[in-house]
């Protein structure tokens, strides 16, 4: 299966992309431009909680494939995003207790498709990862998950924390990757439960780690202290897919 990441230029083809209702990851305008249809094009962006990046013509130039994108240029998701709803939908529908991951600062394409990947192989009921700072579904995205991006659904949210204390009015609780937190082996991880990684260098933010119930440390003996984000996530998941065994 082939992917590709649509691009779109010009000011009437993202106006009609916004009015169609397909989802835009992230809108490029050239700085200062305001006149009537890109003051519409901004109107629909807000209105769809869009994040709107003011640039340089310079920039706009490096995005542009046609060389004709009269100062906006939008990217849309290579696949559309799902709700939150669905992932506990889909749990019921199993007779499962929730699983789902949730990705703080993960920005790196290969590492939220590798994530997919893990969460589709562990069973996880989804993916959520914030609309800033952070990877979108992209082609890269869709290629590194080795087409697990059809099967495992993943939403975006506005704010992390204000999701997951939604989720744990639901029932479900939270587990933070930390390199300061409590031995994984020690923590009982069964249940209704939201895994929360975050990115290699800043690890996850203090804010999102505060409404999280626990935080969980992976045993590392070597003589560097930190696991790529993927690869965190990945034995995170399996030990809670042990302790559900």
């Amino acid at each position: 299966m082939r992917y590709e990441e649509l691009t779109i230029e010009g000011r009437n083809a993202v106006l009609e992309a916004f009015r169609s209702g397909k989802t835009i990851d992230k809108l490029f305008i050239l700085d200062g431009c305001q006149d009537g249809p890109v003051r519409s094009i901004t109107r629909e962006a807000r209105k769809h909680d869009t994040i709107v990046n003011f640039v340089t013509k310079e920039r706009l130039d490096q995005l542009s494939e046609t060389k004709k994108h009269q100062g906006v240029i939008a990217f849309a998701a290579a696949y559309e995003y799902a709700q939150v709803e669905d992932m506990l939908a889909a749990a019921e529908e199993k007779g499962e207790p929730p699983f789902l991951l949730l990705l703080d600062n993960i920005e790196d394409p290969h590492n939220l498709g590798a994530i997919i990947r893990t969460a589709n192989l562990a069973g996880a009921h989804g993916v959520i990862i914030p609309k800033r700072r952070a990877a979108g579904l992209t082609a890269t995205v869709a290629k590194t998950s080795a087409g697990a991006i059809n099967y495992t659904p993943v939403a975006k949210v506005s704010n992390l924390s204000h999701t997951i204390r939604e989720l744990k009015k639901k029932g479900m609780w939270f587990v933070c990757a930390d390199m300061d937190g409590t031995r994984m082996y020690d923590l009982d991880l069964k249940g209704p439960i939201g895994l929360v990684i975050g990115s290699e260098g800043e690890g996850v933010s203090k804010l999102v780690k505060e409404n999280c119930d626990f935080t969980a440390a992976i045993p590392m003996a070597g003589e560097i202290d930190s696991l790529n984000a993927s690869v965190a996530a990945g034995i995170l998941s399996y030990e809670i897919v042990r302790q559900r065994l």
